[in-house]
């Protein structure tokens, strides 16, 4: 059985594979990483994500950084969760499709909208449009109950945690169909589970730099 180290920050991207780990049923190991203290920029985490950033994984020796790709990744590595429609079946180009989207288009538009920049001309944006992201995916989702119908995947726990965070901060619209379908992923024991851990883990980092300073 592979055994997997995840570079964790609780309450940040890495949560969410977090929870796509407890959804596998994976083995896995935490390396968990205090970014308010700036860990994430420290040498030591750099030689492993020279981004700073997480999520990233070790596989056996394997690293794995950028959040799609992890998520690709895992769930591939442990098929018998059913969490990655495998090759050949019908929904795998769609399920990969909205894995890219996800990076390729929401997580932009999301932060320009964010960050107060102008709409760029559609002809250059890698995205189109923030609204026309938006209707992209309110689309998809209407006929539920998950993104791609019946069938619960990895792309579920990717979408459902981004859109309960971009909605509490007000960058995506609370529409019908985010709150529904994001309030049904977020209901899972798998994310009340690593929301708990987040929690401690970020109430004994708090206290870790109190009693520094």
């Amino acid at each position: 059985m592979p055994q997997i180290t995840l570079f964790h920050s609780p309450n940040t991207r890495s949560s969410g594979t977090l929870v796509l780990l407890e959804e596998l049923g994976a083995p896995y190991a935490l390396q968990v990483l205090d970014m308010k203290a700036g860990e994430n920029r420290q040498p030591a985490y750099l030689a492993v994500n020279p981004m700073g950033k997480v999520p990233a994984i070790l596989d056996d020796g394997a690293l794995v950084t950028e959040q799609v790709a992890v998520f690709i990744h895992l769930a591939d590595r442990f098929p018998e969760a059913g969490l990655a429609p495998p090759l050949g079946d019908p929904l795998r180009g769609p399920y990969l499709r909205w894995m890219a989207f996800y990076a390729g288009s929401f997580e932009p538009a999301v932060v320009d909208r964010a960050s107060g920049r102008p709409d760029l001309d559609p002809r250059m944006s890698p995205y189109g449009s923030y609204d026309t992201v938006m209707e992209t995916l309110r689309a998809q989702l209407v006929p539920g109950p998950w993104l791609l119908g019946e069938r619960f995947t990895a792309a579920d726990v990717l979408w459902g945690g981004a859109l309960a965070w971009t909605m509490m901060f007000g960058v995506v619209p609370k529409l019908p169909e985010f709150t529904a379908y994001s309030a049904r992923v977020t209901a899972r024991p798998a994310v009340q589970r690593v929301r708990e851990r987040d929690a401690a883990l970020a109430a004994a980092q708090d206290t870790a730099r109190g009693a520094k300073g």
